[in-house]
């Protein structure tokens, strides 16, 4: 019997935007009075980054995960990070396996660890140690793992969120600065309001709100939303106003360490993003200042003698450079 192939997804740019805008709403009605973070969530997945979630435990971190997965149609996978926790327990370990029927011939095959997903939730990642979260760099730079000299590619698209509790410092490893710039978004969800939370406390078990979820888009269409942020329009004058923000940061006396190459384009990509949310055909300093801070401020390293907390700095040198 011939099997039917089914509808290629629809990819024109009207129903790419239909779709965005229908999963978007979805994932409002899950995290109630957050629909800031949830744009920049979007971000930084049509961005092609990663994110980073520092908050308080509680507040939505991994229901936002879940959300996002069961909206965009994704593969998804969570890996709770614990002291004990080794690479091979995310990436996946070869094993050597005899051939049927012989006694006396095998090969080693690889079996694929929670990393091989498109969506991966890294739950409390700095309580792993250090040789456990550098097994996400690769992963996240290149969208493969290397093991026993094989190179394997990840599913496309392949997205890290990883959130860690900024106050229970007990057993915990902090990220360092290379790891850190792997995130291209860092953000914080905070409390929900007053009108946020009673109707949170209103409506049924999250859960049950999960289990109801719909896809709205598929890989494909991620994917193809990515191609269409990425081809949005940069003029001259606002590669300027970047790189002034650059500048900037390297120029701070209260900077020790300022923002790299490698920021600046995440900054760029994140506008671009930022704008195709907003419907617009070209980026605007709006869409850079709308991000800058959740792109900038972790990759920032404070002098000894700063005052204020990286977001703060950010926010100054945001304030102190002119939109040429």
């Amino acid at each position: 019997m011939k099997l039917i192939d089914s509808p290629p997804l629809p990819t024109s740019p009207e129903a790419l935007r239909d779709a965005l805008a229908r999963a978007t709403a979805q994932v409002d009605t899950v995290l109630l009075g957050k629909m800031r973070e949830v744009r920049l969530a979007f971000v930084c997945l049509l961005a092609g980054g990663h994110l980073l979630i520092e908050d308080l435990p509680g507040v939505g971190k991994t229901t936002l995960a879940h959300a996002l997965a069961a909206t965009l149609g994704l593969s998804f996978q969570r890996v709770q990070f614990t002291s004990d926790l080794l690479p091979s327990d995310i990436i996946g370990v070869s094993l050597y396996e005899r051939e049927p029927g012989r006694i006396d011939g095998g090969t080693f095959r690889f079996h694929p660890g929670p990393l091989f997903t498109q969506l991966l939730l890294a739950d409390e990642i700095n309580r792993a140690t250090p040789k456990t979260q550098s097994a996400l760099l690769e992963a996240m730079a290149e969208e493969q793992v290397t093991v026993d000299g094989r190179s394997h590619p990840l599913a496309a698209p392949f997205f890290v969120v990883a959130t860690q509790n900024p106050l229970d410092l007990a057993g915990t490893y902090p990220l360092p600065d290379s790891q850190l710039d792997r995130f291209m978004l860092r953000m914080s969800l905070g409390y929900p309001d007053r009108a946020a939370e009673q109707a949170m406390l209103a409506a049924p078990d999250r859960r049950s709100v999960l289990d109801a979820l719909q896809p709205c888009l598929a890989a494909e269409q991620v994917i193809a939303l990515r191609a269409a942020c990425a081809a949005l329009t940069v003029s001259r004058a606002l590669i300027e106003y970047v790189q002034a923000l650059l500048e900037a940061s390297r120029q701070d006396p209260q900077i020790r360490i300022g923002l790299s190459p490698r920021a600046g384009l995440a900054l760029l990509a994140a506008a671009r993003a930022h704008a195709y949310l907003a419907g617009r055909p070209q980026v605007l300093p709006e869409d850079v200042q709308a991000v800058f801070t959740v792109v900038a401020a972790h990759r920032l390293a404070p002098a000894s003698n700063a005052h204020g907390d990286r977001d703060a700095l950010a926010r100054r040198l945001l304030d102190a450079t002119p939109v040429r």
